[in-house]
């Protein structure tokens, strides 16, 4: 660890899921002097330490040098997932304006970088056993999320080899999943496909088992405290963060009682295609397809380099998950909200 005091950490999609962990991780942390949070819209809550700003990382605006002029590090989480049916959007944001935030890191003389990458960015890959750091990130064409996560992670390394002044860290986390409001699940990524309640996943008589769909989840509160720990060790490269055991019908039909019911790929993608097309469902078929073919990560490396170990299995995170989803109130945290708002 960095025994350098007062270190002041800048964080870009400060109010999302990972965001909102991170910065108050690093509020109480005590080699962190302050910390400023960037969103698109400021929250209404504030830690100890903190300040905030408004920056919007889609408009034609200046690159944010003064915003991160004298910060230790500035952690890179900020990314849009809406709107799917434009990808042009969702470029500007996610690809223009991390092309922005990485050259304002240069221009502000901040000695370290910590970016959001994903489990996204990887090629096709085995679901059989697990793949390291050194799997080639070329995405999967057809999805715009992994094109995008692909296409900045060949940004980055040309960014290295121009500013090797500068310590890059790549986090790919699985898909991150936490406990939402009653009504926020449906305007998560899964989308609202039933009016009324959201439905109960444990009262399903069966689910359906898509061959190749097997992957990994991470808390966010798990992948925050390996962006906190990437801030402070000197430590260079990309991280896999996952928790165990790998998520597929085996271990869900567990979880509810249900019967695995074996269901055509091709029968599957058309019903999400449907959706999708009818808006109803905000991921896409090529989504769909992307998430079939993703590799399982070998997360060995956060292990050992990093000291970091997920303290919720994946088990837990749906677990709790699930819990949000049989809530009934719609008492949401500041932070939640605004994500919301802007994930909407």
């Amino acid at each position: 660890m960095s025994s350098e005091p007062g270190r002041r950490v800048v964080v870009t999609g400060a109010t999302g899921h990972v965001g909102t962990s991170l910065v108050r991780l690093l509020s109480e942390d005590p080699e962190v002097g302050t910390v400023l949070g960037l969103a698109r819209r400021l929250p209404d809550w504030s830690p100890p330490k903190t300040d905030w700003a408004a920056v919007d990382l889609s408009a034609e605006r200046p690159h944010p040098v003064k915003e991160f002029e004298g910060a230790a590090a500035v952690v890179h989480l900020a990314w849009t997932f809406r709107p799917t049916h434009d990808p042009a959007v969702t470029w500007r944001t996610n690809v223009l304006g991390s092309i922005r935030v990485f050259q304002a890191v240069a221009a502000a003389g901040v000695p370290t970088l910590v970016h959001g990458s994903s489990v996204g960015a990887y090629s096709p890959g085995p679901k059989g056993h697990t793949a390291d750091e050194s799997w080639p990130t070329h995405g999967w064409p057809g999805a715009a999320y992994c094109r995008e996560k692909a296409y900045l992670e060949r940004v980055l390394d040309t960014f290295e080899r121009e500013h090797p002044e500068v310590r890059v860290v790549r986090m790919r986390p699985a898909f991150l999943v936490r406990r939402e409001p009653a009504r926020a699940p449906r305007r998560a990524p899964g989308g609202r496909l039933l009016p009324g309640p959201p439905p109960r996943p444990d009262l399903l008589p069966f689910l359906p088992e898509v061959r190749g769909l097997r992957v990994q989840v991470l808390h966010p509160d798990d992948a925050a405290q390996a962006y906190r720990l990437a801030v402070h060790r000197q430590v260079h490269g990309a991280f896999n963060l996952a928790a165990e055991p790998p998520v597929d019908t085996e271990l869900l039909s567990a979880m509810f009682g249900a019967r695995p019911v074996r269901l055509p790929r091709t029968a599957a993608r058309t019903a999400v295609a449907a959706a999708w097309g009818l808006r109803l469902l905000p991921a896409s078929p090529q989504l769909f397809d992307a998430v079939l073919r993703l590799p399982l990560m070998d997360c060995t490396r956060a292990h050992t380099d990093l000291g970091w170990y997920p303290q919720h299995t994946a088990t837990e995170v749906l677990e709790e998950f699930l819990l949000g989803l049989r809530r009934e109130e719609e008492t949401e945290t500041e932070p939640e909200s605004a994500w919301w708002r802007r994930a909407g």
